[in-house]
């Protein structure tokens, strides 16, 4: 059995046994779903749009503290411009079909990523929703939106780098922590768990740094069909794990 909640005063590291603080998911597989149903793309995204409101409403129920899921990479602008455009529209439809809810929950919504470079009409709905969750004390819900890894990890290198010409800091003090607290999750803590779904095991340019230390699990259900029973069954593995964090 998983705990309902973590305990507030929970060790980042700790062991075998304690809900994770934060689960990265990498929603892999609509294509897939659609695919095998002789389906547009499209009808993969929306039945992966019902997925996360599965997923957001039970991590918010069993109590945990910040949930990433990768919605749209850096590289996602390399697909035919009706897809990006498919999955603009499904970004427009949830914000707006969903803000309420999620904001009486209280879920705090947080985007990592340059979600700027979008339309403006979206970059205003992502505004607002952060802007009206932003005092909420739930659980935190990341949404990676145009998000990169290794540029993430090269802006900050630069940031540093320039702080460093300009006299500011020392080049030997920039460390790891230095670097963790230019990204953009610095307020956030490492990632625990990262699920991927579909059968792909690869982490795809997503949160690198930031998954040092995480447990990785992979699966072979596809996005739209994951549901509250998935969830609990890779808690329930995370929680059979024995952390060692580099020790005995």
């Amino acid at each position: 059995m998983i705990p309902l909640k973590a305990s507030p005063d929970q060790a980042p590291d700790s062991g075998a046994g304690d809900l994770p603080r934060h689960v990265a998911i990498i929603m892999d597989g609509n294509g897939r779903w659609a695919k095998a149903r002789r389906l547009p793309r499209v009808a993969g995204h929306r039945r992966g749009v019902e997925a996360v409101r599965r997923i957001v409403r039970k991590a918010g129920e069993i109590g945990l503290e910040v949930l990433t899921l990768y919605a749209f990479s850096s590289e996602n602008w390399r697909r035919p411009v009706e897809e990006v455009s498919d999955l603009m529209g499904l970004l427009r439809h949830f914000i707006r079909a969903d803000l309420n809810e999620i904001a009486e929950a209280g879920v705090r919504i947080r985007v990592i990523g340059d979600y700027r470079a979008f339309q403006d009409d979206v970059v205003r709905l992502i505004d607002d929703a952060i802007a009206r969750t932003a005092a909420n004390r739930g659980l935190t819900l990341v949404i990676a939106l145009n998000y990169g890894s290794q540029n993430e990890i090269a802006r900050v290198a630069r940031q540093l780098a320039e702080r460093a010409r300009a006299g500011e800091i020392e080049p030997a003090a920039i460390d790891a922590e230095a670097i963790t607290a230019e990204l953009d999750t610095s307020d956030l803590p490492p990632v625990d768990l990262l699920i991927r779904t579909s059968g792909e095991r690869r982490l795809s340019n997503f949160l690198l740094w930031q998954s040092a230390y995480a447990e990785l699990l992979f699966v072979d259900t596809l996005w739209p069909d994951f549901g509250e029973a998935e969830l609990l069954e890779a808690l329930g593995d995370f929680s059979r794990r024995e952390r060692r964090f580099g020790g005995l």
